[in-house]
């Protein structure tokens, strides 16, 4: 089932890939900046939470 899943996403990926490339490339642009802007707010609020537990 897992082979199966992963072998729609490939092909998806890769018809997304040659009907709209510059779609792709700013889904995966917004999609990488958001994900780093989230994992940067959560290492923030997880330090505040232990420096609170400190206190």
């Amino acid at each position: 089932m897992k082979k199966l899943i992963l072998g729609v996403l490939v092909l998806f990926i890769g018809f997304w890939l040659f009907q709209d490339p510059h779609g792709l490339a700013d889904t995966a642009k917004s999609a990488g900046s958001n994900g780093w802007d989230g994992a940067s707010a959560f290492m923030t609020k997880t330090i505040s939470f232990v420096q609170d537990l400190s206190d």
